[in-house]
């Protein structure tokens, strides 16, 4: 019998202890926390042209564009830059924007109204090769379609502007969450 059991189990259990950690360190060590887990690693720069604008609203593709610079450098671990060169390219074009009623008052007054707007995205790498790709409905298309409806009331003091600018924002979030890796 040993002088000293304690000690020997004390000995045994750091070494277990030491192997865990071990072993723990080596299977986790491609595993990161945050957000920068969600999108593909081997991606740093992201290029996003001043975006398009297909409609009669003017200032609509500068203001997506930067709400996209804005929610992909808060969101994603890439950095934007204005290198065309960039590891990738995220192309977008306002395609549409409109205003319908949805309620009057028995005045004919208006109530309340929605005002949409629908983008075209694509995003590639310097290959041409489309990270981004439409899951739900596989197409042909190079692009995804977003559209974004935001419901506003003039009564309330909500304007035309404030609408589109939400539904911008909204735009740009949805874009960026496309850009998650697939699982």
């Amino acid at each position: 019998m040993s002088r000293h059991p304690q000690r020997q189990n004390t000995t045994a259990s750091i070494g277990i202890l030491a192997a865990l950690f071990v072993t723990c360190m080596l299977g986790c060590a491609p595993y990161q926390f945050g957000n920068a887990a969600l999108f593909p690693q081997n991606i740093r720069t992201v290029h996003v042209p001043i975006i398009r604008n297909s409609t009669f609203r003017e200032d609509l593709g500068i203001r997506l564009t930067e709400a996209l610079n804005k929610e992909i450098e808060l969101r994603t671990p890439y950095k934007v830059t204005a290198d065309p060169l960039a590891d990738t390219v995220l192309r977008c074009e306002v395609i549409d924007e409109t205003k319908r009623v949805l309620t009057e008052n028995d005045a004919d007054y208006v109530r309340a109204l929605d005002a949409a707007v629908q983008v075209r995205a694509s995003w590639s790498d310097r290959q041409g090769r489309l990270l981004m790709k439409n899951s739900i409905v596989p197409t042909d298309d190079l692009t995804i379609l977003f559209s974004q409806d935001e419901r506003f009331v003039p009564e309330a003091g909500q304007s035309i502007d404030t609408a589109t600018q939400k539904a911008i924002e909204d735009l740009a979030n949805r874009i960026v969450s496309q850009m998650e890796a697939r699982w």
